[in-house]
């Protein structure tokens, strides 16, 4: 009797979680909707050099706020 009220319990509960990842709210769908307009971002970041360094240099360097 207790193993039958677990099993359904642990199903329960599996429903749940994979109602979570795979609903239409879920991080799945999410990054599947906004897979397209994360590339027009970037693509539009590329063509107008977004951050990009005027002398060409690609390399990274950390400054302190307000220099």
């Amino acid at each position: 009797m207790v193993s039958t009220e677990m099993v359904l319990l642990l199903l329960i509960y599996a429903m749940i979680i994979l109602r979570v990842f795979f609903g239409p709210s879920g991080p799945i769908q999410t990054f599947a909707q906004s897979g397209p307009s994360l590339g027009a971002r970037i693509e539009r970041n590329v063509a107008i050099g977004y951050r990009f360094r005027v002398d060409g240099s690609n390399r990274l360097q950390w400054q302190p706020e307000g220099e």
